[in-house]
C-alpha cells in the first residue's frame, strides 16, 4: 500500500510515504507524531491530517501499536438488478459487516455477518475489495483501531432481506445508483463512501 486512510470521528488521518495536499502535514518523527495527529483530530477543528514518512511500513507498525486491534469483515452485495444492499442503523446507512470470530477467515466472517444482519443466503464472494480503518474509544478508555475487510458479493437467492433488529438495524433494503446518490451518500460514513468508490472501480 502507498497510503493508509484512517478515520477518527469521521475526520481523516492519511499516513503516506510522501506529503499530501492537505491542510495539515506532519513529518513522521516517531510515535509522538502519530499520537499528536490523533489528538488533533479528536480535540481540535482540524478535519484532515497527513503524517508522512519514507518508511511507511514502519510508520504503520508504530501506529498499530498505539491501539487494540479489532478486525471485522463485510460485503458490498449486489442483486441481479445491480442494486446494492444497505442496512439502516442509528440514523445512518451502512453496509453489513461484523467482527471476525476466532478461527474464521475474513471471507467466512463476511458471509456469516451479512447473513446474520440481513437474512440473506446464497451469497457468492466475487473478490476482495479493500480494507477500511477507523479509530474509536471504548467506554473503559481503551483506544481501538478497527480494520474492516470488504468483499464484493453477488446474491443469487430469492429470500426477502430481514433486518437483525437486536443489533439495532431498523431497515435492510436494495438501493439503485440514484437512491445511493440521493439517500445513502448524504447519510453514511466516510469509510463507506470509500468502499463504494472501490466497488465502482473494480
Amino acid at each position: 500500500l502507498q497510503m493508509y486512510k484512517v478515520f477518527v470521528n469521521e475526520k481523516k488521518l492519511t499516513l503516506s510515504k510522501h506529503p499530501q495536499e492537505m491542510e495539515k502535514k506532519l513529518e513522521f518523527e516517531g510515535v509522538a507524531t502519530l499520537e499528536m495527529a490523533v489528538d488533533l483530530l479528536e480535540n481540535t477543528s482540524s478535519s484532515e491530517i497527513n503524517v508522512y514518512g519514507e518508511q511507511l511500513d514502519d510508520l504503520w507498525a508504530e501506529f498499530c501499536q498505539l491501539f487494540k486491534i479489532v478486525k471485522a469483515a463485510g460485503g458490498v452485495i449486489r442483486n441481479q438488478n445491480g442494486e446494492i444492499l444497505f442496512i439502516y442503523r442509528l440514523g445512518r446507512w451502512d453496509l453489513p459487516k461484523g467482527k471476525i470470530e476466532k478461527g474464521e477467515s475474513e471471507e467466512q466472517a463476511a458471509i456469516r455477518e451479512v447473513g446474520e444482519e440481513t437474512g440473506l443466503k446464497n451469497l457468492k464472494v466475487e473478490k476482495f475489495l479493500n480494507s477500511t480503518f477507523h479509530i474509536y474509544t471504548e467506554r473503559n478508555g481503551q483506544k481501538i483501531l478497527k480494520t474492516t475487510y470488504w468483499f464484493k458479493m453477488t446474491w443469487l437467492g430469492d429470500e426477502v432481506p430481514k433486518a437483525q433488529t437486536e443489533e439495532g438495524i431498523s431497515e435492510v433494503c436494495w438501493k439503485n445508483e440514484a437512491a445511493i446518490q440521493n439517500d445513502v451518500l448524504p447519510k453514511t460514513f466516510e469509510n463507506i463512501k470509500l468502499i463504494l468508490q472501490d466497488d465502482r472501480n473494480s
